[in-house]
C-alpha cells in the first residue's frame, strides 16, 4: 500500500510554492510551519489538543525580533484530509514514532515527496526510511530555543538555525534547494555533510542539559551552568559522547563542547523540552536522546558510566512520576549524586 512512495524523489526542482504537511504542530513544528506559511507556502498542520484554538485564532509567534500571527490556518486532525505533499516535516516527539505507518502514507506521492525529520536524538531516519525509503528522508538538526506557552502561542527565545543532512550520503541538489527555500522564509539554515556527525554534535547539548534539568529537580539551564557539581556532570557526559562519537568516525572538538555552555548563557532561564514534557506528565523521549547513544557507545565497548547513570535515573523518575519526587535544585543546598568515574 505504500511501496510506490519508496522510489527516490526524482523531481529536478521544487515548485515555487510548496505544499507542506507539519506532523506534530507543537513548538518546533508550529514555529517553522508559520514561517513557511508567511512566505506563501501552502502549509497544513496536523493538530491534536490545539485544534480548536488554532482553527479559531491561528498561531501567534513571538521572537526576540518580532511578533506575528498566522490566521487562517490549514488545521487537520488526520493526515487523510491533507493529501500528498511536496514536503512532510516531522516534528512529533519520538515517543510517537510508532504512528508513522498510519500517518505517513496519505502524504506521500511517488517521486515527489521529501520527508524531513526535525526530531531529537537517534534512530528517527531509520524509522522513517522503513516507511518511505531512506533515500527520501532528510534530517534537520534544530539549534533553537522555542516553547509552546499555551494553545497556538509559540515563544522563541533564541532563533538559532536548522542544519540539514541527508538520511544517507552527502547533500544532493534538492537539499541545497530546500535550504534556499528555508532561508527565503526567514529560517537560518545550513548543510551538514554527514548525518552521523550532526547527530553526535547535537547530542552534546541534548543529553546533558535535557537530562540534568529533569534529574536535578526540574531546573532551567542557567542553574545547571551556575552549579559546579552539575557543570561537572555535564562535562563528563559530553566527554563520553565525544569518546563514543570518535569510535563512529566523528571528531568532536573541544571548541564545540565549550560552545554549548556559551549558547546557554544567551538562553537565560530556559526550560528544555524534555523537562517540560516531564513536568506536564507527557511521554519523555528517553530512548532517542539517552538510550540510543548509550547503546551505540556500549556496542563499541565503552561503559559510558555517566550516561548510563543518567539514563537509568530518568527512566526511574519517569516511571514513578507523581509518586517519587525529583531531587531539589542545587541552590537548595543539596547536590545530585554523581558516579565516581565515567568508566
Amino acid at each position: 500500500m505504500i511501496h510506490a512512495a519508496k522510489e527516490s524523489m526524482s523531481v529536478a526542482h521544487f515548485p515555487s510554492k510548496l505544499k507542506v504537511a507539519i506532523i506534530g504542530a507543537g513548538a518546533i513544528g508550529a514555529y517553522y510551519g508559520a514561517l513557511l506559511a508567511r512566505q506563501g507556502h501552502e502549509v497544513h498542520f496536523l493538530l491534536r489538543s490545539d485544534f480548536d484554538a488554532v482553527r479559531t485564532h491561528g498561531f501567534q509567534i513571538t521572537t526576540p525580533a518580532e511578533s506575528f500571527r498566522i490566521h487562517p490556518v490549514h488545521a487537520h486532525l488526520e493526515t487523510t484530509t491533507i493529501g500528498p505533499c511536496d514536503l512532510v516535516l516531522i516534528a512529533l516527539k519520538t515517543t510517537a514514532n510508532h504512528l508513522f505507518p498510519r500517518l505517513l502514507p496519505p502524504l506521500l506521492a511517488k517521486g515527489r515527496t521529501l520527508v524531513l525529520t526535525l526530531q531529537n536524538g537517534m534512530g528517527n531516519v531509520e524509522a522513517l526510511g522503513r516507511i518511505c525509503g531512506e533515500e527520501n528522508v532528510l534530517a534537520g538538526l534544530c539549534f533553537v530555543c522555542v516553547n509552546r506557552t499555551q494553545p497556538g502561542v509559540i515563544e522563541n527565545f533564541l532563533p538559532g538555525s536548522i542544519q540539514l543532512a541527508e538520511g544517507t550520503g552527502s547533500p544532493q541538489p534538492r537539499t541545497r534547494e530546500l535550504m534556499d527555500i528555508f532561508q527565503a522564509s526567514g529560517i537560518a539554515c545550513g548543510l551538514e555533510e554527514s548525518l552521523e556527525k550532526a547527530l553526535w554534535f547535537k547530542l552534546c547539548w541534548n543529553v546533558p542539559f535535557n537530562g540534568i534539568a529533569i534529574a536535578a529537580g526540574g531546573i532551567t539551564v542557567d542553574k545547571i551552568i551556575a552549579s559546579m557539581p552539575l557543570r561537572a556532570l555535564n562535562e563528563a557526559l559530553m566527554r563520553e559522547l565525544q569518546e563514543a562519537a570518535a569510535l563512529y568516525g566523528v571528531s568532536i572538538p573541544e571548541s564545540h563542547l565549550r560552545a554549548q555552555f556559551k549558547a546557554n548563557e544567551e538562553m537565560g532561564a530556559y526550560k528544555p523540552s524534555s523537562l517540560i514534557d516531564y513536568l506536564e506528565g507527557r511521554p519523555v523521549e528517553i530512548e532517542s536522546i539517552w538510550g540510543e547513544p548509550l547503546r551505540r557507545g556500549q556496542a563499541k565497548g565503552l561503559p559510558m558510566g555517566h550516561l548510563s547513570f543518567l539514563y537509568h535515573l530518568i527512566c526511574h523518575l519517569v516511571k514513578n512520576r507523581g509518586t517519587t519526587p525529583i531531587s531539589p535544585a542545587p541552590d537548595s543546598g543539596q547536590e545530585l549524586c554523581l558516579p565516581t568515574s565515567g568508566k
